[in-house]
Order: C-alpha cells, then sequence, then structure tokens
C-alpha cells in the first residue's frame, strides 16, 4: 500500500469496516428478483457507517496539506482541480482494502489522472463482448474551500475539511442563512459537514461502496450480464468532463464492445431544495466560456483623454449584455432542461496603478447552452452588443473568443480543450432511464416513510422524481460528432443521437442537494448516500436483464 495514509485515514477506514459487520457470504439464490432487492437495501444500510467515514475521510485530506508550506508537503490548493492525488491515492487503497474489487490490479489509475476501478461476474456464462457495459462517474476534485468564511459565518462550528465541531454548537440560523436547504433540526445527526460533501465526494463513495455490494452479492445475480466500469475523475470543476473526454479520444478509439459503455451513471448531487432529494436526472445544459478582452492605451489618471480606457468600455459590454439578459433577448428555452442563460463570472484588470488609465480589462461569461443554442451563435450575441461597436469605434482592441483549457493533471497529463461543454438529453423512454426507475422503486420506495400529506422541500421522496440538473457535470465529456467513426459503437448499446452528437445513454443519481453546493456549511444527508448506494448496487442487473 501507498504511504499516504494517515491516522483516521484508511486504516481507520478498515477498522470501521470490521466495526459494522462483513456481509453474509453470498447464496446461489438464482434469478429472485426480490430477494436481490431485499439484500441490496440491506447491504447499503448496512454500509452506511462505512460510507460515512469514507467520505468524512475524503473530505478530511486537505487539512493536512493546505496550510503547510511547499518545502514541508504543504499544497494550498489541495483537493482542488489537478490536486486531486492525494485523495484519490487513499480511495484507490480503500477500494481494495473493503473489497471493493475482486483483485487488487482490478484498480488503478489511467494516463490522465482518473481512479478507475472494475467488478464482473466472470463466472456467469456470459461472454464479455456480449455483456453491457456499465459505467459509473463521479468527480473528485471540489472548489476552493474558504476555511475562514466557514469560521466566521459559522462562528467556528463547522470545518470545511474537519466537519463538525464537538464543542461548538451549529447555530440554526446560521446553517440555514447560507444553505438552500437543511431538515428540521432534530435530522442534523444525519448531516455531513464539509467541502465536497454534496459536491460530489459523497457520490464517489457511493460508487466504493455500490461496487462492494455488488460483488457481495455477484452469486446473487446482482453482476449477471454486465461489466461495471466505475470512475473518480480529475479535474472537473476547472473543466467539465475532462476525464470522459480523455476515455472518448484516447482510450475508447479501437476499442472492443466490452469497453465501450452502454450507459454512463453520474454520481453527481440530484437534490433540489424544492423538488426533493435523490432525483433520477437524465439532461443537463451545456455551457461554455466567452472571455473578452478589451486592450486600450494607459495613461495618467490626471490625464485621462491621453488614453484609451478599457475598464470604461468593458464595463458598458458588462452592462449591456446583463440588461440584454434581463430581457430575455438571444436566449433560447426548452421545455425540459430550460433557458439559456449568461452571467459575468470572471475578470483581471491590467493597470500600472490605481492612479491610471489601465491597459488591458479581460472578463468572461458563463453561457449555459439549452437546446437549440450552439457556441457560434453565442460568441455572435456578444460580437453583435452596440458596447463593442462602440468600443472598436473609439481606438480600442476587443477580441471576443473562447478561451482554452490547458492546466496538466495531477499526473502531468497535458491537456488542451476549447472551454465548450455540449449538453446532452437521454430520452425518458430509453431503456437505461426505465431501469433506474425500476432500481429506485424496489430498494428505496420501500424504505422511505413520508409524513402526513406528503415530503416537502428537499425531503426523500419515496416515489422517484425524474429531472435534470441545474449546473454541469462530467456527462459534458461523453458526447462525440455523429461523422466520428473512431469509436466502433454496436447498434445494441442505443446510444443516444442529440442534433450533430452522439453519447451513451446518461442519466444521474447522487447524494446532495444542488443549492447546498460551492456553499459555505455544504452538507450531505448520509440516508441520501445509501439510498444512492442501494440504487447504484441495484441498477446494473435490471438493466442487463436480469
Amino acid at each position: 500500500m501507498s504511504d499516504t495514509r494517515s491516522e483516521g485515514g484508511v486504516d481507520g477506514v478498515a477498522e470501521r469496516v470490521a466495526a459494522t459487520g462483513a456481509a453474509a457470504a453470498p447464496t446461489a439464490a438464482g434469478p429472485n428478483a426480490d430477494l436481490l432487492d431485499q439484500r441490496v437495501a440491506e447491504l447499503a444500510e448496512r454500509y452506511r457507517p462505512l460510507a460515512v467515514a469514507i467520505l468524512k475521510e475524503a473530505i478530511r485530506i486537505p487539512a493536512d496539506e493546505v496550510d503547510l508550506p511547499a518545502d514541508e508537503g504543504g499544497d494550498p490548493q489541495s483537493g482542488l482541480s489537478n490536486h486531486e492525488g492525494r485523495r484519490l491515492r487513499f480511495l484507490r487503497d480503500t477500494i481494495v482494502d473493503i473489497g471493493a474489487v475482486q483483485h487488487a490490479d482490478d484498480v488503478g489509475f489511467d494516463a490522465y489522472g482518473n481512479l478507475v476501478w472494475t467488478v464482473t461476474n466472470g463466472f456467469d456464462g456470459v461472454p464479455p463482448e456480449h455483456k453491457k457495459v456499465i459505467y459509473f462517474d463521479g468527480h473528485s476534485d471540489t472548489v476552493q474551500a474558504l476555511r475562514d468564511q466557514w469560521r466566521d459565518k459559522l462562528a467556528g462550528a463547522v470545518d470545511p475539511y474537519d466537519g463538525l465541531s464537538l464543542d461548538v454548537p451549529l447555530a440554526p440560523d446560521a446553517l440555514r442563512a447560507q444553505l438552500g436547504y437543511v431538515p428540521p433540526q432534530g435530522e442534523w445527526g444525519h448531516l455531513v459537514f464539509g467541502r465536497g460533501s454534496a459536491d460530489q465526494l459523497a457520490g464517489v463513495v457511493a460508487e466504493v461502496v455500490a461496487t462492494k455490494i455488488l460483488l457481495e452479492l455477484r452469486d446473487e445475480g446482482a453482476l449477471h450480464g454486465c461489466i461495471v466500469r466505475a470512475y473518480a475523475t480529475a479535474a472537473e470543476e476547472d473543466n467539465d468532463g475532462g476525464g470522459p473526454r480523455h476515455l472518448v479520444a484516447d482510450v475508447l478509439p479501437g476499442a472492443g464492445p466490452q469497453l465501450i459503455p452502454d450507459v454512463v451513471v453520474l454520481t453527481e448531487g440530484t437534490g433540489d431544495a424544492v423538488k426533493g432529494a435523490l432525483g433520477i436526472y437524465r439532461g443537463q445544459r451545456g455551457r461554455m466560456q466567452i472571455e473578452v478582452t478589451v486592450t486600450g492605451r494607459s495613461c495618467h489618471g490626471s490625464m485621462p483623454a491621453q488614453g484609451l480606457n478599457p475598464l470604461e468600455h468593458g464595463g458598458a459590454i458588462l452592462a449591456e449584455a446583463a440588461e440584454q439578459h434581463a430581457r430575455g433577448e438571444g436566449m433560447l428555452d426548452h421545455p425540459f432542461l430550460g433557458r439559456g442563460t449568461r452571467t459575468a463570472s470572471w475578470s483581471q484588470l491590467d493597470t500600472p496603478s490605481d492612479c491610471a488609465v489601465p491597459d488591458r480589462f479581460v472578463f468572461r461569461f458563463d453561457r449555459r447552452l439549452t437546446v437549440g443554442e450552439t457556441p457560434e451563435a453565442a460568441l455572435v450575441q456578444i460580437e453583435s452588443l452596440a458596447a463593442v461597436a462602440a468600443a472598436r469605434a473609439a481606438g480600442l482592441t476587443v477580441e471576443v473568443a473562447v478561451p482554452r483549457y490547458q492546466q496538466r493533471t495531477w499526473l502531468d497529463f497535458p491537456v488542451d480543450n476549447p472551454q465548450i461543454y455540449p449538453g446532452w438529453i437521454t430520452p425518458a423512454e430509453h431503456p437505461a432511464v426505465v431501469a433506474a426507475v425500476d432500481a429506485y422503486r424496489r430498494v428505496v420506495t420501500p424504505h422511505v416513510s413520508e409524513p402526513a400529506g406528503g415530503a416537502t422541500a428537499g425531503a426523500l421522496r419515496a416515489e422517484p422524481r425524474v429531472d435534470k440538473w441545474i449546473f454541469s457535470t462530467d456527462g459534458v465529456g461523453f458526447p462525440v460528432p455523429m461523422d466520428d467513426t473512431t469509436i466502433a459503437v454496436p447498434d445494441s448499446k442505443q446510444w443516444v443521437v442529440s442534433g450533430a452528437v452522439k453519447h451513451p445513454a446518461m442519466f444521474g443519481i447522487g447524494a446532495g442537494i444542488e443549492q447546498n453546493t460551492h456553499r459555505i456549511g455544504e452538507c450531505v444527508d448520509e440516508r441520501e448516500l445509501q439510498h444512492a448506494v442501494a440504487v447504484l448496487a441495484r441498477f446494473p442487473s435490471l438493466f442487463a436483464g436480469g
């Protein structure tokens, strides 16, 4: 094993596994679906403490590095995009230690830096090339924690890495002020706090525990007719779908059917603060970055007429774009995915001082693209703003372009792609979505008790809710152009055609409320985690027809 273990890390998790009890030896029960439903739900509940222990350690790991200088092994960006290495090595070791793979060499890192592990039943009589190939996908990086703000706004009661304090009470109003949804206070004992709890380390942990259950129940049919390849991907926060993009560009071309996915199950959080937790999501809008560079001429601030002010002209561009968006101009709407949106998201000012006309102003728009909108048209929308024309007429240079993402991964894999991330929809009637709904009804519905009048807000629902994400996921990395012939996709895999692209069927189910992600006080309900594990463990055999 690696030397990355820390006290309370992999070894501590292994101790917790023993404490929760090992699963009973699987029996040759045959294709008894009701019994398999019961066994999956039973093990998901039994291993909930294990899942929570792994999740807490995955959240905690950056605390060892973020405050240390580099010459002492520190990394202020630990856990962020391209700095996931220590967390991923912990997860690799944990997967082996808890029996989430049959052999230690069934888990490892690909060239990009994604952690990948595989489970299957080699003795079910189905040749590998005829098995359904199911990908689990979740990203392992998080956004910046803003540790001081957690301490200030929650009065020291919660740390983004160490979680809930045992010494400082958590003020209810302080927590509710930060999050989109929290359960009633009497249920706060079920919450796991920390950066990445809802986005999206809980999803990766659900994959780990689900593959453990799949292996333990393989003789009862849980893996009949399928191969499950689970991924904890790198650098999704900075470059959505980067890990899957590596697969479709460098791994799947020329690969046989036993590697090409029939379906991708995205474990990003699918909870909504109003509609309920743990939805089954079958689509998302695409997104892109639009970078505007306004270059002027610097001069002393006492003589502004001698310069060309890019900040003032850039500000006019931003103001016009915001007004246009507020009126809904140029944004299409879609009955399922919703409306396209655009917002200013980042800026950089080059100026010699605060008493000078700046030299250059660069800013970006985060543009969410719904069905029917294209990156090319989104660029034209900015190019055609009157404020852009006015800046150019005044003598400034204005460039409107799509920036490229060029940061190397934590394994030093070179990356260079335009920051355009296509949306996707899997039809509701696709067998993958149908099987997901069936799995939910089998292993979640019987175990969720709704209050009289039904569940409200972000609580778990007994009945599955099929919907879509508000934000983006790794799913954007799987679509390929329709004319791409490098990947030999048999018709039997039923890939989805969406306009000019095709992709494997995709859907998502994951613990975490979308409105709680990237927020001070981020948390996830361990009951959602348990039920997400159950669906992931029951879905494969249902989809494969077992």
